[in-house]
């Protein structure tokens, strides 16, 4: 009887040994699924990366992109990104924006799929690759649209009582809303009010879900600029201390 109760003890922890193996696999796994879908290429200020997995990760430049990464940007921070396409999104202060999909394949067109969503703040963003051959595979959500591009360099401000301190051409505090800016090719602006395409050199505002997107004289809009340093081929900074390292927080 004790030999038969050892034996079962011993095949019990073996199951047990067993099953942690492989929830351990899973796990690195699943770490291994992660993709790389871009990279920072210029860094003003804290830039933070909230994993899918929960982890959160301050960046520095050369630091890679996760597809699902929520990108936060703090106060006075200005950061540049470069995607798998060469497409380039430039991120204001106090920023959120959330890389839900980045399907890129040279070869393979028909598998494109880029879904970004910018839950606070402001943007420029310059069309890559895809946006060239597959204008319907790049979408920008909004809380109050989502955008589409045809090509495009355009800007993308989302006011929620923290646009004091955006400079405007009249001067004014911007209202809250989202406002788009285009300097190249074309946006179409959709919500369940309607959709508007505002071409280049056009302003536009659209101020919540149920309100249509409208053009706005120039004196109205809201240009998203950056600074040179950010916004241009300039050498890159980084935040002091960093060395180029993530810092990983779980």
């Amino acid at each position: 009887m004790k030999t038969i109760i050892q034996s079962r003890y011993r095949l019990t922890l073996r199951h047990l040994w067993q099953v942690v193996c492989l929830l351990v696999m899973l796990g690195w796994g699943s770490l291994a699924l992660a993709q790389a879908v871009g990279v920072v290429t210029h860094l003003s200020g804290v830039l933070t990366a909230k994993h899918l997995d929960g982890s959160t990760a301050l960046l520095a430049v050369q630091s890679q992109i996760q597809q699902g990464d929520t990108l936060i940007t703090e106060a006075n921070t200005y950061t540049r990104v470069k995607f798998l396409d060469n497409a380039e999104i430039v991120l204001r202060p106090a920023s959120q924006l959330v890389v839900k999909n980045y399907l890129y394949d040279a070869d393979k067109p028909e598998q494109d799929n880029i879904a970004m969503t910018l839950v606070k703040g402001g943007l420029r963003a310059v069309t890559g690759l895809v946006g060239k051959r597959n204008h319907d595979a790049v979408s920008f959500e909004t809380p109050t649209a989502t955008i589409g591009i045809r090509g495009t360099n355009f800007g993308a401000l989302f006011c929620q009582n923290d646009c004091g301190g955006v400079p405007t051409t009249n001067g004014n505090v911007p209202s809250n809303g989202l406002y788009v800016d285009v300097t190249q090719g074309a946006v179409i602006v959709a919500n369940n009010a309607g959709q508007q395409i505002f071409q280049s050199g056009q302003f536009g505002f659209i101020a919540n879900l149920n309100t249509p997107p409208m053009v706005i004289p120039p004196a109205q809009g809201v240009p998203v600029t950056m600074p040179t340093s950010i916004s241009k081929n300039a050498p890159a900074t980084t935040q002091q201390g960093s060395n180029n390292v993530d810092c990983v927080v779980q």
